[in-house]
């Protein structure tokens, strides 16, 4: 990965355009080449430079209207005298922050550091933002889990006709759209799982909702993922580790689930099904790679 500062992108693209920019408008207005170096801070040979378009510029920032804007309106200044040193640097300043603002210092960014893509990253102008570091991690944790389960072997066996999920909450989740599971769900396909999409907040519905009743009980129990009900995977389960069997009714099953886990929330919760309803079993975590490491050795002790 490529580590580039937004700065760096200022002085290496957006000086050399605006600077040619300039160069360019004041020579039009009757400047000779060593004023312009002068009020450029450069020499005279770069001023030549610029003129002769030998200069390298960014077409993103040169074809700006609010950076021709801004520097017609410095040439204007300084060939009508309306316009200091101090109030240049303080226009520029403004377009800077401007162009950091989801303008073209961002797009560039985004394709210096990939990782910064489809963030809608703020950090020029808004600095460090906790809550979006934390929909990064929650994020990120569950498609390490997704990749671990999928790498699993004979865990396809395991997966529901109504496919499976792999969820995480966000601190303090209290809806659907504060948990990231997987768009579409995670189908069972040729022995191997299909897994349609990255992982998105407000992707899941049922397996959200046993999240989001964990997560209320017990702030860091935040990761589940949901498997098929069998006789062999409830017998895999340790004795050691709790296991709740709940009514498969989807109506109020937030309140039951509330019920179940008042005195505290078990790894494994399950049903045997229902009219229309296919048997589930739901392994829970600390985090979605927790409880698809739970899940993982459950399958491991059924395989072998």
């Amino acid at each position: 990965m490529t580590v580039q500062l937004p700065s760096e992108i200022v002085v290496e693209r957006f000086l050399p355009t605006i600077r040619s920019m300039l160069a360019a408008e004041l020579a039009d207005r009757g400047f000779p080449q060593r004023e312009i170096a002068d009020r450029l801070g450069v020499s005279q040979a770069a001023v030549s430079q610029y003129l002769s378009g030998e200069g390298t510029t960014e077409e993103r920032f040169a074809s700006d209207s609010r950076a021709q804007e801004t520097v017609e309106r410095i040439a204007e200044g300084f060939d009508a005298g309306t316009l200091d040193d101090y109030e240049a640097l303080a226009e520029l300043l403004d377009l800077v922050r401007t162009f950091e603002d989801r303008g073209p210092i961002c797009a560039i960014h985004e394709e210096e550091m990939p990782a910064l893509a489809g963030m809608g990253c703020d950090l020029c102008v808004r600095g460090r933002d906790r809550a979006v570091q934390a929909e990064r991690e929650v994020l990120s944790n569950v498609r390490h889990a997704v990749r671990r389960l999928s790498n699993t072997p004979g865990v396809a066996t395991h997966v529901p006709n109504v496919g499976t999920n792999v969820a995480m909450a966000l601190p303090g989740a209290t809806d659907e759209t504060d948990v990231a599971a997987v768009p579409g769900r995670i189908h069972a396909m040729r022995g191997g799982l299909n897994v349609p999409s990255n992982p998105e907040f407000g992707a899941s519905h049922h397996v959200a909702t046993t999240v989001l009743a964990a997560v209320s009980a017990e702030s860091s129990i935040r990761g589940a993922l949901n498997l098929a009900t069998s006789d062999r995977l409830l017998e895999a389960v340790p004795a050691e580790m709790d296991v709740v069997a709940f009514d498969a009714d989807y109506e109020n099953r937030r309140e039951r689930l509330d019920g179940h886990f008042a005195d505290g929330v078990p790894r494994v919760i399950y049903h045997e099904g229902a009219f229309g309803i296919e048997p589930i079993t739901y392994v829970l975590g600390t985090s979605a790679v927790d409880a698809v490491d739970r899940a993982v050795d459950l399958i491991s002790r059924i395989e072998n």
